[in-house]
Order: structure tokens, then C-alpha cells, then sequence
């Protein structure tokens, strides 16, 4: 899991689906959690236009191609929904952070060659997330 990890980190930007205007979600947090850590991140929302003072796109189609790592917060079934337009969308990396796991999602990445963490890690913890 550390090469996953490793390989999904070493992008030069990221994207979050399931991004939040409420500070509280996990959705904000790991956006923050990126900003925090001199990461370029797009958060994907399709009722804001911006968060954090990051404007938003609404959907994984409206990302730029640079986007190669995407950061998952959604619940499973829309999860999957996700990772199919992540794929269209040619991402190469996907962390479904924990409670965004899909058994049909997962396999579905793996299908595809798709670098899936999905193990339970976090990236609020991996990458030391200071809520401030």
C-alpha cells in the first residue's frame, strides 16, 4: 500500500470529489489537507463555485488533464458513478477515503489499471492534516 500511496502522492495536482463548503465534512478537510500541505487540488461540486477561495468544477469531465490523482469522499454509491467518469476521464489515480469504499468500484479500478487505495487509509493522516 505504501508504493499505492507513494505513486498517488507524487501527482502535481489533485482533485476532490465530495468537496464541502462546511469546514466540519471531510469533504473541506481534505481539500484543506492539500492546501495545507503546497498541493495544487480542484474540488469537484456541482452547487458551489468555489471553496476555500479554490474556484470548483461540477463534474470529474470538467477537470483539466493535469488532474491525475482523485481524492473520493462520497458515499458508495456515488462512488461508483465517480470512478466511471474518472476513467472516461482518464485519471490514473483514486483514494476512496474511508466510508467512500465500493466492493464494485474498487474492482472496477483494478479492472482498468487503475492505482486505487481504498484500504481504509487516510489521506488526512498520512499527510499530518491540521484542522485550524
Amino acid at each position: 500500500m505504501e508504493n499505492r500511496i507513494a505513486q498517488f502522492l507524487k501527482a502535481d495536482t489533485f482533485a476532490v470529489a465530495g468537496a464541502s463548503t462546511n469546514r466540519d465534512k471531510y469533504g473541506n478537510k481534505v481539500l484543506r489537507c492539500y492546501l495545507q500541505n503546497g498541493r495544487k487540488a480542484i474540488p469537484i461540486n456541482p452547487r458551489a463555485t468555489e471553496i476555500e477561495g479554490i474556484p470548483c468544477v461540477s463534474s470529474v469531465a470538467e477537470l483539466p488533464a493535469e488532474a491525475k490523482s482523485l481524492s473520493i469522499i462520497t458515499p458508495p454509491k456515488i462512488t461508483e458513478q465517480v470512478v466511471t467518469a474518472a476513467i472516461a476521464k482518464g485519471i490514473e489515480n483514486i483514494w476512496m477515503q474511508p466510508g467512500a469504499e465500493s466492493p464494485a468500484a474498487i474492482a472496477l479500478c483494478e479492472e482498468k489499471g487503475i492505482n486505487v487505495i481504498a484500504d481504509g487509509s487516510c489521506l488526512l493522516v498520512v499527510l499530518g492534516f491540521r484542522d485550524v
